[in-house]
This record gives C-alpha cells, sequence and structure tokens, in this order.
C-alpha cells in the first residue's frame, strides 16, 4: 500500500493473503453485501480487585491473538477445509474446524514471528514494532465486517479462545496459593501477598511464566495433538499498585490502574487510563492525581493537599488549570446526533470557523 494509506489494513491483507489463497486453488469471495451479520465477542477483561496493593506482576502473552492463530490453524481457507473433514481438524468456536496442514495464515505469521525477532536482534526496534502491529492487524481485518474474509467462526475462535487460555491460567496460578487481581485480553496481575523483596518477586514472576508456559505445552499436545506457540513472560513488576474503583460503586475499574516500578536507581510511575494520562481532563486534574498518587505511594499525608487543592479551586485561583483542550474530530455540521463541550465552545467562536482537526480550548462555567 502506498504511505497515505496507512490505515488501509483491509485492502493491505487483501494484497497479502489472496495471492496466497490462489496458488491453493481458491478464489475468493466479494466482500459482504449482508446488512445483518452475527459478530464474535472481544477481548476478556476479568473483574477487578479494587485496592492499593505492594508487589503486583504482571505477566503477559506475548502477541497472544497471532499465537492462538498459529497455534490452532485458523484461517479462513483452513476453515473450509476443515469443515469438510471436522472429525480429523483442530475444532474451535461456534462450529468452527480448521485443517491441520492446509493453511495460509499460520505460516505467515510464523515467517512475520522469526523476521521480527531477527529485527530484535539487530536493536531494529522501528522494525520491529512495524511487524508486531502487522501480525496483530490480521485480527482486527478477519473481525471486521468490511472484510471479504469475515466468518464469526473465525473471529470468534480466536477471541474465545483468548478467553480460555487467561481463564484457564488464572486457575493455574491461584492453585499456587496467590491471587490473581486482575486480567485483560492477554495479561494477568498476580498479587503475591506477603512482602518480599524485588529479587524474591521477580524471581517468583520468572518461575510463573516458564510453569505456565510449560503447563500449556503439555496441555495442547495432549487434548489436541499441536504445538503451541503460546509464550506468556514475565513483564512487569510494580512495588506498588493502585486498583481504583469505578465511580460511583465498590466495583473495581477495568483499563484503569497505575503503580510504580523500579528504574535503575529511582522508582518511576506508571498511569494506565487515568486521567493523568487522557487528553480530555484539564491539566489541574493530571497535576492534582500525580501529586496526590505520588503521595499515597510514597506513605505520605495527603489530606491537607486535597483539601487546600479543593479551597483554592473554589477561590478561583486554579482558574488558568481549568482549560480544557481537544481536537475536532469532524466537521462542524457532522457533529447532528451530540454535541460534545468542545464541539459548543467551537460554535461559539466568533470571527473564525474551525474546521476538522482544530484544537478548541474551552472553560466550563456557570
Amino acid at each position: 500500500m502506498s504511505l497515505d494509506r496507512v490505515g488501509g489494513s483491509v485492502a493491505s491483507f487483501d494484497f497479502r493473503y489472496l495471492p496466497l489463497l490462489h496458488r491453493q486453488g481458491y478464489v475468493a469471495p466479494n466482500s459482504h453485501l449482508q446488512l445483518e451479520m452475527e459478530h464474535s465477542p472481544g477481548g476478556f477483561v476479568m473483574n477487578s480487585v479494587p485496592g492499593i496493593f505492594d508487589h503486583v506482576l504482571v505477566l503477559d502473552f506475548k502477541s497472544l491473538y497471532p499465537s492462538i492463530m498459529r497455534t490452532f490453524k485458523i484461517d479462513p481457507m483452513g476453515l473450509i477445509e476443515g469443515l469438510k473433514h471436522s472429525g480429523s481438524s483442530i475444532e474451535g468456536f461456534n462450529g468452527g474446524y480448521f485443517d491441520r496442514e492446509k493453511h495460509c495464515l499460520p505460516d505467515l505469521i510464523t515467517m512475520l514471528g522469526e523476521q521480527r525477532d531477527q529485527a530484535k536482534k539487530d536493536n531494529n526496534n522501528h522494525l520491529a514494532q512495524a511487524i508486531k502491529i502487522i501480525m496483530n492487524s490480521f485480527y482486527g481485518v478477519l473481525g471486521s465486517t468490511g472484510c471479504r474474509f469475515y466468518d464469526p467462526r473465525v473471529c470468534s475462535s480466536i477471541t474465545l479462545r483468548g478467553h480460555e487460555i487467561i481463564q484457564t491460567s488464572r486457575e493455574w496460578i491461584e492453585e499456587q496459593g496467590l491471587s490473581v487481581i486482575y486480567g485483560d485480553t492477554d495479561s494477568l496481575f498476580v498479587w503475591l501477598g506477603d512482602d518480599p523483596d524485588a529479587a524474591e518477586a521477580e524471581g517468583v514472576g520468572k518461575k510463573l511464566s516458564l510453569a505456565l508456559n510449560q503447563r500449556w505445552t503439555k496441555k495442547l499436545a495432549q487434548e489436541f495433538g499441536i504445538q503451541s506457540a503460546l509464550e506468556i513472560e514475565f513483564e512487569t513488576h510494580y512495588l506498588k499498585f493502585l486498583m481504583p474503583t469505578i465511580r460511583g460503586s465498590a466495583l473495581g475499574s477495568k483499563k484503569r490502574y497505575a503503580g510504580t516500578v523500579q528504574k535503575g536507581a529511582e522508582q518511576v510511575m506508571v498511569f494506565k487510563g487515568l486521567e493523568v494520562v487522557r487528553t480530555d481532563w484539564t491539566p489541574l486534574a493530571k497535576l492534582f492525581q500525580m501529586e496526590l498518587f505520588q503521595r499515597i505511594f510514597a506513605d505520605q499525608p495527603f489530606e491537607d493537599f486535597v483539601v487546600s487543592t479543593a479551597a483554592a479551586v473554589l477561590r478561583g485561583e486554579m482558574d488558568e488549570r481549568l482549560i480544557y483542550r481537544k481536537r475536532l474530530r469532524r466537521k462542524l455540521e457532522d457533529y447532528t446526533k451530540s454535541a460534545p463541550p468542545h464541539v459548543k465552545a467551537a460554535r461559539k467562536v466568533r470571527g473564525k470557523t474551525l474546521s476538522r482537526g482544530d484544537w478548541v480550548e474551552y472553560v466550563i462555567t456557570q
């Protein structure tokens, strides 16, 4: 694809996959024209346990969806071939069966994986990242109803297998007496409970990942007669970890957390999904959250800081930090069903017409 079409994932996939398909003697269908199609479930997100924890390990499946496609031979052509003789094929989900020998994508993913490993050895991080994005895009393309190869049996055999892998891994970890406080698509967050030092925690993480890889290799060989390409890695050790609650609820949130990790001689804070890293919050919200979490993670008093900040806001001393800034994603006239605050502000601008891509700065007042 040309460089100005970097978002054309479906077209790029067609360009790569169609020749492989034709060499196997198949002709591809045209794009789907039906209006209603069955959708497959998304990635598995586990209910979290809210609270502040010491020593939380993150175990991450390396390129989980491509690894599932490679291991279970999930492929559009493989589905057609697998349904012909389901008794000897690899069973997927929702009626899907995949041929053990006749397929295109598993071999393509294997080749890309080898190229990515070589790029890493060559310290070519840009190329390694590009290949990773291409590999991960295969599921997104096959799960898009705009793709000619869309079939719920293909994409659900990827996502539901991911659900099974994460949930089974959680059960195995908890058999060791450890607590899994959160899981998200391809990651598990393990709380060690007692207070080991950093070296012990990292040792536990490496042993857990090794044991899980061995168990999956054995399980898949016994149950399916296939070789596992799944690879779980010990990714992060959070010295302190915060899983917040959903606003107005006692339930733990999802895809939102923070923690501290050791980087050399200093501890660094990491934020995921919280106000600090979002572009649709004010500078004050970000500065306040950063300072508050620093105090909490360092076991320093924070009550006076909260009260004094709130009082300064009410006195009008923080007005310059209460300015929102957001980009227009569409033309103003295209916002018809709803008008978010930045759109309302853009329509009030006098003497200039703002267009798609422009930044809008605005405040909310009584």
